[in-house]
């Protein structure tokens, strides 16, 4: 029996990297991709794994990688579009560079990739699509409305498209992890919007101290995500959406969707006075 073959955006650090380890250790061929695959080490000395270069924000490199995976391994059975980043800061602070290169990457570098694979998937009868979502894609924070507009908007693309492709036996899926200890956090506040606009001082203050709350709690590990996606890419079910993280993730993302609409808004604005006192 021929080993599957996975393509992972993203590769180079935190669940990207931790997935590429985890499918390779369980006998899948890995084509391991990343916007600066000549800093990869550890993962470019393992037969099953081909590191090589993708960024999402450049269709072309989506093209390639495809070509040299199949060409390495013969064929592509699923892909994973982990590749993302989280954008803070209030939103009049933004950009609209920093808006359009949100979306850019969150969102439309992930459907330029589906849309490069699915040919691919389409002639072999059959593929899987696992989109790397996030708890924000489920209910929303303060500080990260650009994030939270990009995991929403993957989220509605995602269960649409399932539809569509379930037709093909093209399968879709959605890991939706909460918080990991992973650098994304130091990643995200280093693309913290710091615009000086004071009237919104007090609310920021009161958010980040909400944010430092948060850090504290017990995170899922880059490998726990990790053994998720694989899960998600071996349990032979056509199951849409994959939670991991702590109970507390868990419960809001059941409150958002057992609780009345503005039952649940009074109460998160409630959580956040408790900050601004």
């Amino acid at each position: 029996m021929m080993s599957k073959t996975i393509l992972i955006t993203g590769a180079s650090s935190g669940i990207g990297k931790a997935a590429a380890l985890h499918f390779a250790e369980n006998g899948w061929n890995v084509v391991a991709t990343m916007r600066n695959p000549e800093k990869e080490t550890n993962l470019a000395d393992r037969d099953n794994i081909l590191v090589t270069r993708l960024d999402v924000q450049v269709p072309a490199t989506i093209e390639s990688a495809i070509s040299a995976g199949i060409a390495r391994f013969g064929a592509i059975d699923a892909v994973v579009n982990n590749a993302g980043y989280g954008q803070y800061g209030v939103f009049e602070a933004i950009t609209p560079e920093q808006v359009q290169t949100q979306f850019d990457v969150n969102v439309f570098g992930v459907m330029h990739t589906i849309r490069a694979i699915l040919p691919h998937f389409r002639e072999r009868g059959e593929g899987m699509i696992i989109n790397i979502s996030s708890g924000a894609g489920r209910f929303t924070l303060p500080l990260i409305s650009l994030y939270n507009a990009s995991k929403f908007a993957l989220e509605g693309f995602s269960e649409a498209l399932s539809f569509e492709l379930a037709a093909l036996n093209i399968t879709v899926k959605i890991v939706e992890p909460g918080g990991t200890t992973t650098n994304f956090i130091k990643t995200s506040e280093e693309q913290y919007a710091g615009k000086a606009i004071p009237d919104y001082d007090p609310f920021i203050g009161a958010a980040f101290k909400m944010f430092d709350n948060l850090k504290g709690m017990q995170l899922a590990t880059a490998e726990e995500v990790a053994a998720t996606i694989f899960a998600a890419a071996t349990d032979g079910t056509d199951t849409l959406r994959y939670l991991i993280g702590n109970e507390d993730f868990k419960q809001r993302v059941n409150n958002r969707l057992s609780l009345p609409d503005q039952e649940y808004i009074e109460s998160i604005k409630r959580a956040y006075l408790q900050y601004m006192k």
